[in-house]
This record gives C-alpha cells, sequence and structure tokens, in this order.
C-alpha cells in the first residue's frame, strides 16, 4: 500500500536554518543516506549535483515531534456533550451517544485511517510521531508518511489500561512508558498518579500524558520521581472546560506537547501549538522546545532528532524566511506555511511553490492534495485512500482533522 522511501545525496543551498528558538544562520546543508551529513556556513549559490534542491528564501527548521497521537482517529469528527469529570464519562457516553458515528468510521478500512492519520501529522510539519494504541503493521512501513516511535511501551490508563505491570514490562530496553492519567477534573482523576505511585510504576521510565488534576504536591511528587508530562490543553478545555496550569506543571522536570486525536482536539499539532500559546501562557521559544527537543529527550529518539545537527536525522521543514527566527513565526505558523517536509532525507512534502523547484528523482510518485484552501504534494497514495474514505462517509464529506480535503484537478 506505501512506497519504500528512497534515500538520495543532495545539497539544501541559498536558506537560513533554526538553531535555536531565537537563532537562525544562513548555511548549506548536505544529506547523505538519510542524516545529515555536513552543515556549512561556506555558502554554495547553485547546484553542485543534480538532486540538489534551492532553496534561496526558505527557513529550515528541525522536523516537528508529536508526542502524543491516536493515529488511527484522524477522520473522525470532535464527539461529545462536555463538560464531563473523567475521560471513563467521556467514553462512556460518545458510545452510547454517537454510536452510528463511531462505528461508520471504523468501518473505514484501519490501514487508511491510519495512514491519514500520518498524512495529518506530515500537513503540519511533524516528521516523528508518538502513536498512542496498539500498532499496526502499515506504520512499520519505510513507506508510512512519519516516523512513528516504535520503542515505546504503553497502556490506555490506570482504569482502562488492564494489568499495568505487564505492560510496562513489554516496553522495549531504553524506551519509555506511556499512558493517560490524571485527565479528568475529580477525585477519579486525582488519585491515578497516588495510585501509580503506590504500585511502583511513578518513575523516569515512565510518561503521563494528560495530568490536568495534577496538584502542586502532586507535581512535587513527580520531580521526585522524575517522571515526565505530555500535555494536550485543547482537549482537556474541549473535555473538562479546564485548562492545565501549564506556570505549574512546568516545574516538572520534562513536559512535551502533543496534539491528541480529532476526536476532542482543537486541530493538529501547530494549532496546538497556537491554543496552548494563546491560553495557556507558554512563551513562543518554550513551546518550541516542547515539540523538539524536549519531545525528542522524553520520548528517547535518535540523537540530533528535533535539532538541525551533522550526524542527526535528515527530518527537515522549510517554511517562508521572513527574517524573523522561529520564536517570532511559531504564534501564526500553520499548515498553509509548510512548504517543504523532508525525513530521512526523502522529499515527502512539498508545496506547489517547491514542487518545481525539485529535482525529478526526488519528486518521483508524490500525488496531490487539496487541504482546507492550499494544496501540497505528498508521497502517499492520497488518491486511493480518498476513495476508500468515501466509499464510506460520502463524496466529498471526508474531513481530515477537520479540515476539507480533495484531489485537486
Amino acid at each position: 500500500m506505501t512506497e519504500s522511501i528512497q534515500q538520495y545525496s543532495f545539497t539544501l543551498y541559498g536558506a537560513r536554518y533554526v538553531k535555536g528558538p531565537w537563532e537562525s544562520i544562513a548555511a548549506t546543508i548536505q544529506i547523505r543516506a538519510g542524516s545529515i551529513a555536513d552543515i556549512s556556513q561556506t555558502l554554495c549559490h547553485g547546484p553542485i549535483s543534480r538532486n540538489d534542491i534551492d532553496l534561496d528564501g526558505f527557513l529550515l527548521m528541525p522536523g516537528l515531534i508529536n508526542a502524543h497521537d491516536h493515529l488511527a482517529f484522524a477522520l473522525f469528527p470532535k464527539l461529545g456533550n462536555p463538560p464531563y469529570r473523567n475521560y471513563i464519562e467521556w467514553g462512556e457516553d460518545i458510545h452510547r451517544q454517537f454510536s452510528e458515528c463511531i462505528a461508520k468510521h471504523k468501518s473505514i478500512p484501519k490501514d487508511v485511517r491510519v495512514l491519514w492519520g500520518g498524512i495529518r501529522n506530515l500537513l503540519c510539519g511533524v516528521t516523528t510521531v508518538s502513536h498512542h494504541d496498539a500498532f499496526s503493521p502499515v506504520m512499520l512501513t519505510k513507506g508510512f508518511p512519519v516516523k512513528v516511535v516504535q520503542t515505546n511501551g504503553w497502556a490506555h490508563s490506570p482504569a482502562l489500561g488492564g494489568n499495568l505491570h505487564a505492560a510496562r514490562k513489554a516496553t522495549r530496553p531504553g524506551g519509555t512508558f506511556v499512558l493517560h492519567a490524571c485527565e479528568g477534573i475529580d477525585d477519579l482523576a486525582y488519585e491515578e498518579l497516588w495510585k501509580l505511585d503506590r504500585v511502583g510504576l511513578l518513575d523516569a521510565e515512565t510518561v503521563l500524558v494528560h495530568g490536568l488534576a495534577i496538584d502542586a504536591i502532586g507535581v512535587e511528587l513527580m520531580r521526585q520521581r522524575a517522571t515526565s508530562l505530555i500535555v494536550c490543553p485543547s482537549s482537556n478545555n474541549f473535555l473538562f472546560e479546564r485548562l492545565p496550569d501549564i506556570s505549574l506543571l512546568a516545574k516538572i522536570e520534562k513536559i512535551a506537547l502533543g496534539s491528541d486525536s480529532p476526536l476532542t482536539a482543537e486541530g493538529d499539532l501547530l494549532d496546538e501549538l497556537h491554543f496552548i500559546m494563546r491560553y495557556c501562557g507558554v512563551a513562543p521559544h518554550a513551546a518550541y522546545r516542547m515539540v523538539t527537543e524536549t519531545s525528542s529527550e522524553i520520548l528517547r529518539l535518535e540523537s540530533g532528532t528535533g535539532r538541525i545537527k551533522i550526524d542527526g536525522p535528515g527530518d527537515l521543514v522549510a517554511i517562508r524566511d521572513t527574517g524573523q527566527d522561529i520564536a517570532a513565526r511559531l504564534p501564526q505558523l500553520s499548515h498553509r506555511d509548510i512548504e517543504l517536509v523532508i525525513i530521512n532525507g526523502s522529499v515527502q512534502l512539498a508545496s506547489e511553490a517547491l514542487i518545481d523547484r525539485l529535482p525529478h528523482s526526488l519528486k518521483q510518485c508524490m500525488e496531490p492534495l487539496w487541504v482546507d484552501g492550499s494544496t501540497r504534494w505528498l508521497r502517499a497514495p492520497v488518491g486511493m485512500l480518498l476513495e476508500q474514505a468515501e466509499k464510506v462517509l460520502g463524496i466529498g464529506q471526508v474531513k481530515l482533522g477537520g479540515k476539507s480535503i480533495h484531489i485537486p484537478v
């Protein structure tokens, strides 16, 4: 169903690149065998080989890391009649009130839904995503639109996760154990942190998702246990009409950001970044690190992931260069600004402005998709995937993370 990623050697010239939230410099970047082989401030002003890409007028940033998503729900609408007290109440309600909608969307083949989940992330500049659910084989293929973290173990939550010790034991060496916890505003949500600690599952190997009910004493406990946290504030706001207190939670040593699924979230990861900056008071430079370096550290990703560095992975995103640094751009950045995405040295997305700058060898087998007002060329079988989804939902009725999509004529 998906094509294997082909890795080429090529040079990106003419662009500035992001060294940090407030630092960007002009450089020539060489990609070899899927990694960044060299970064040179000795600029070249033309192609050295036939595969090189002219990025004059663009800013290169590291691929974003989505620390929490449910890839199989990318085509679902937002569901619920909030406010709720906890995640169990929400789950029971939507299966009672929206059972027909859920069954209809689930009748789309799961591989198709999961691939749309990958595309939803790719469109907003995500190159690595942490999927919270059982793996589908298609996620492990080299042609999947983005990289999916494979080393981490998971359980749904303390209440719905089954045998948590068995799930923790199944976590691969070097990985982390990820689970929803404290997702709500009642005593059940509050007590989950302390229950996890009592059974020995709160430590440096554990990563909690949401943490809405964690108070100051809970934050201190997490600091003592060196436990990390991933927040998804727009989901919390929708379900519980409550925002996480980021000024409190930021005292935890490591805190990252996830988009969660369209069932509850505002939109994609860039939308979530806007939300946390606007409504939770997170500064742009801190928000940037939550989707790059800090996410990489929490998820224990390959060295260099979340940064642009020699020997790091060739995961890069190009946006128009306005002369500003990325921290200044972040509050306005949307999927419409993502003009080029390279993952492991393969061009996975290109805008109409950049598709013509790509050498033929780097843009073979890419297909166009219209998304909410803009067209992007993707290394994915979007025609077939849309056809499969429309067989169930109807022609013109498919939305990807709430955004309208179609194949341009």
